[in-house]
């Protein structure tokens, strides 16, 4: 395909020489807050960051968070839908179907990840509400705890204060019946203020029974203090989501429904989301020092429907609350010899789940309802120390206590029903994570990096909850999952024009994932893994014209243990040196901003992903693998005041593709893959104040 050298092209572009005289502050001219959970700038931080401002969101074509995020280097994004982000996952570092678990996601510094794994809600958020997003690469458990395996992506909200009273709009609509209508408005003075946002969005989707309605609504309001500042948030969302499932291929059989992608073998599945969220944060300066609460609710209900046909279905419906409490201070010592920050913090965290999982028959029905509790308790101590102007060094430390507490109880009115509740059940872990690293300034305008740490995580409760070999229910508890990882990185330029490289590596040991072959039919601890590559990031200005690329180049390998090759002998085959699924080699991004004129704007993206093994294959032997693929967006836009009409064509060319498929646990030549979108094509007009 002819763009896929042209791409290429644009990114080496962005490697000449950049010349520039001021600081190294390429990835953290703006504040960020995940570094350190307070307010701080990146550019002396031993970490390896990316801030993606909110003038590169709005050069930016794509409309959800998970697509602007894989134009990044060291992110990808996995989507089985194709409609408005639902269901879709963003992994950092290669951690294929356990993405979401080790990816942490936070909004404005509050935990977004849940005990099940039913993903985080990207839209929950509209954009219109974001003020920047902060990407932090590696583990950073430290700080955040179990779970930042891979790295954390923290999403920053518009404050209202300081800025005058607007009021805003945009709608959208063009392909499978989309329509997509924010509105935003804010009020403010110098010691107080509101914004509001809501988002409505509705399309039947380009498969069959494909569509997805949502609706979002969020809200920050600050007051400021003498020595501080109070900031209330708080928001809802609902999702109702047609489920068109899989595309089967057998090839032995001649059986190859990607001929009819847009074709659904699940016409009547769908599933349905309700939740709010609430969170009060005090910032507060004390003397010379910083103090920060964080506290926070969130509440969600689900509620699903699996048609197995001839009568037969399940119905899952869950409910699950979660408090949090974040205290922390930062002391702050300026001596002569050196600028000293000791954070001291906890964090303290509780999740309610109540699952009632309902089968279905044409006898009755058979019931499982789950009760599951689960706590979390840490402290944790980082130092960051400035050695003069050139040499900035850090080192931390965490101790996480988690316990969780689950029980069954079954009941049935199918007088055929082979149902069971799971014996109660409970565990206790303790967990620690440290980090060190350096940054040193070269010169003007060049920095380099090194970080070492361990991170954790903990098994969920919709991962243990599972089946025995037998049928019967069960909690599988997991063994915690740890990680080692060291990175190198190099930095030049300004947050307007420069460079990036950064080299990794990482050991796993007990990661947690879904094995249905060799611990009955649940979960298992995976045997050790190492993941390494590189990322390379750049970006520069060529008068009216901003470019920016990034390149990705990921291993992630098995260093040992057997699994079931999948033939249905039980023949364990082993896995040392074996590649890990859904994790793509190679994966490259360019995206380009023309001003062609004061009112008339150009955006495009593009994204290629190499190849890469589908979900199950840990053998490595199905014979497929889901193909490299390359999508091209684009975005036309008319400014006239706070006026904006644009017209966007999404997969330009029209290129038939999945990022999504499954090696079936029974037939060795048999698979499952998600089609998404071919070429499709929106109108958008919208009002915003400059």
């Amino acid at each position: 395909m002819p763009y896929r050298p042209a791409a290429l092209a644009a990114a080496l572009a962005i490697a000449l020489p950049i010349h520039a005289e001021d600081v190294p502050v390429f990835f953290g001219e703006t504040i960020v807050v995940t570094p350190t959970r307070f307010q701080d700038s990146a550019s002396d931080r031993a970490a390896n960051v990316t801030v993606i401002t909110r003038a590169e969101l709005e050069r930016n074509p794509a409309q959800t968070l998970p697509e602007i995020l894989q134009d990044y280097a060291g992110i990808g994004m996995r989507d089985l839908f194709g409609n408005n982000a639902a269901n879709s996952t963003v992994d950092m570092r290669g951690f294929g179907a356990a993405a979401d678990q080790n990816t942490l996601v936070l909004v404005d510094g509050v935990r977004q990840n849940d005990i099940d794994l039913s993903g985080v809600v990207w839209t929950s958020i509209p954009l219109s509400a974001v003020e920047r997003i902060e990407i932090v690469r590696g583990g950073n458990s430290v700080l955040h705890g179990s779970g930042a395996v891979g790295g954390v992506i923290n999403i920053i909200t518009r404050s209202p204060i300081g800025k005058p009273a607007e009021a805003g709009f945009g709608i959208r609509a063009g392909s499978y019946a989309t329509r997509d209508i924010q509105v935003f408005g804010s009020m403010a003075g110098d010691q107080a203020g509101l914004r509001l946002t809501a988002k409505h969005y509705e399309s039947d989707g380009y498969r069959d029974n494909n569509r997805n309605e949502q609706d979002s609504f969020y809200g920050d309001a600050r007051w400021k203090l003498s020595q501080g500042e109070l900031i209330l948030k708080f928001g809802a969302d609902t999702q109702d989501t047609r489920l068109p499932g899989q595309r089967f291929v057998q090839p032995s059989i001649g059986l190859n429904e990607l001929t009819d992608p847009q074709g659904t073998s699940t016409p009547n599945d769908w599933s349905k989301r309700d939740g709010w969220q609430l969170a009060l944060t005090g910032d507060f300066r004390l003397g010379g020092h910083d103090a920060v609460v964080d506290l926070a609710y969130r509440h969600k209900a689900q509620d699903s429907y699996f048609d197995y046909g001839y009568g037969y279905a399940s119905k899952p419906e869950s409910v699950l609350g979660m408090l949090t409490l974040s205290p922390r201070i930062k002391f702050n010592f300026d001596q002569p010899a050196a600028q000293h920050a000791l954070t001291v913090g906890a964090d303290l965290a509780q999740w309610d789940y109540d699952l009632t999982a309902a089968e279905l028959s044409p006898a009755g029905v058979s019931t499982n309802r789950v009760n599951a509790r689960q706590r979390n308790a840490a402290v944790y101590v980082k130092d960051d120390l400035r050695l003069g102007p050139a040499l900035s060094l850090l080192g931390g430390a965490r101790i996480e206590q988690f316990s969780i507490r689950g029980d069954d109880r079954y009941r049935s009115t199918d007088p055929f029903g082979f149902g069971s509740a799971a014996p109660a059940g409970s565990q206790d872990e303790r967990e620690y994570a440290w980090e060190l690293g350096l940054r040193y300034r070269l010169g003007a305008g060049q920095s380099v990096f090194a970080k070492a740490g361990r991170s954790f995580r903990f098994a969920t409760v919709d991962e243990v909850y599972e089946y025995a070999p037998s049928y019967a229910h069960e909690f599988q508890f997991l063994k915690p999952q740890t990680a080692h990882d060291l990175q190198l990185g190099w930095e030049a330029g300004t947050a307007r024009q420069g460079a990036r490289a950064a080299l990794y590596y990482m050991r796993v040991r007990d990661e947690i994932h879904l094995d249905p072959y060799n611990a009955g039919i649940g979960n298992t601890n995976l045997p050790p893994l190492q993941r390494y590559g590189l990322e390379l990031e750049g970006r520069k200005i060529w008068g009216p014209v901003h470019v920016s690329a990034a390149y990705t180049l990921a291993h992630a390998k098995f260093t040992g243990g057997y699994f079931d090759d999948l033939s249905g002998t039980g023949t364990l085959v082993s896995l040392d040196g074996n590649n890990v699924p859904l994790v793509p080699r190679h994966k490259l991004s360019a995206n380009i901003a023309w001003r062609m004129s004061p009112s008339l704007r150009l955006l495009t993206s593009a994204n290629y992903v190499s190849d890469q093994y589908m979900d199950n294959d840990e053998p490595n032997t199905l014979g497929r693998k889901i193909p490299a693929y390359a999508v091209v967006d684009a975005r036309l836009e008319f400014k006239s005041g706070n006026w904006t009409l644009a017209a966007m064509a999404n997969n330009l060319f029209d290129e038939a593709y999945y990022t999504y498929a499954v090696r079936s646990q029974f037939t060795s030549d048999r698979y499952a893959a998600y089609p998404l979108p071919g070429r499709n094509f929106f109108l958008q007009l919208a009002y915003a104040p400059k």
